[in-house]
């Protein structure tokens, strides 16, 4: 990755833009072409597409996947569901009582309380049983269903840098219909319907998959873990026929892209695909289907980054992000945007 850049102390969003009485398409969207980068306002953004472009959502719905659970010496410490796997147990993350990040200290076979006379036991690292990191496989007992579970007992998860606890409502896409990530996919929640609607009207159709996404644990920068995704068979079949036309798949986040091009193959065709995406996008793997992209703005080191140069190139990226250091854009997911049309 070659994009280097300095957070500045006061570049994070704290709050979502409705609380500072703004919509959720007034915030800012930058456009980064090879010809320049623009300022202006993400409800513009009809305006900088072409008829005939391609938007592709991530329909994911977020889950409240924060729970309080209770150490074996009585300290409540949170606890991040991140992934149901295969077999039904949990991919979980253990925070610190302060939720300053990830306990690293934890051992296999730890058991937290939770809500409801629900346990959790920590069974083996994940992905690498071999090397626990952060994230666990864990089995519940009693075994409850994740989803119904987390809406009973949990809560939206949030970081340090937010000043106030938010409903779930404001960690929802407009279009979310599959409730399955564990943090929202950030990219799209500046889309309301009536932009969507606008879009539409101009001859650019918008298009659904999904990808549920982990746990992010914005404290260590790690790469993308797999995650479980789907794409239509209708959807193939639209990136197909606009990157025939000569026109951009604009991917509206990270985790779109993701989903796009593991369902892409050598020769640059995307078919109707899911299951878990391991792929890691970047210099040695840039995209083949996905030609534009609509982001939030990652921290320093993050690895969607590297994704990012996969779309735009390093030297388009390294100039968007210093361009958003000096105009003091917004960061995280209730951030400011960007859209890289290379």
């Amino acid at each position: 990755m070659t994009t280097r850049f300095t957070l500045p102390a006061d570049a994070e969003a704290t709050a979502p833009p409705e609380w500072h009485g703004l919509g959720r398409d007034e915030v800012r969207l930058m456009t980064v072409r090879p010809g320049g980068i623009t300022s202006g306002r993400f409800s513009d953004l009809p305006g900088l597409l072409e008829p005939g472009d391609l938007v592709v959502v991530n329909t994911s719905g977020t889950l409240p996947a924060r729970l309080d659970a209770r150490r074996a010496d009585g300290v409540v410490v949170p606890l991040h569901w991140s992934t149901d796997l295969d077999d039904g147990s949990w991919v979980v993350e253990l925070r610190r009582p302060d939720n300053s990040g990830p306990d690293l200290g934890v051992e296999p076979g730890t058991v937290l309380e939770l809500p409801g006379a629900v346990r959790v036991t920590l069974i083996a690292g994940h992905p690498d049983p071999e090397h626990p990191s952060r994230l666990w496989r864990a089995r519940t007992t009693p075994h409850v269903a994740s989803a119904d579970y987390l809406r009973r007992h949990g809560r939206p998860i949030r970081y340090d840098y937010l000043r106030g606890a938010f409903p779930l409502a404001a960690y929802q896409n407009v279009y979310a219909t599959d409730g399955g990530s564990a943090e929202m996919a950030s990219a799209g929640r500046p889309f309301t319907a009536e932009l969507l609607v606008r879009l539409l009207t101009r001859g650019i159709p918008v298009v659904p998959l999904t990808l549920h996404t982990g746990v992010s644990s914005p404290e260590t920068h790690e790469p993308p873990y797999p995650e479980r995704f789907a794409v239509p068979e209708a959807t193939a079949r639209l990136v197909n026929s606009t990157r025939k036309a000569g026109r951009r798949v604009v991917a509206v986040g990270t985790t779109v892209t993701r989903a796009l091009e593991s369902a892409t193959g050598d020769d640059g065709v995307t078919h109707a695909a899911g299951g878990w995406t391991d792929l890691v996008l970047g210099p040695d793997r840039p995209t083949r289907a996905v030609s534009g992209l609509i982001t939030g703005l990652h921290a320093p080191e993050a690895s969607h980054l590297q994704l990012l140069e996969a779309v735009a190139g390093p030297n388009l990226v390294g100039a968007a992000y210093r361009e958003a250091v000096a105009r003091h854009y917004l960061w995280h997911e209730f951030g400011d945007s960007m859209l890289f049309l290379p």
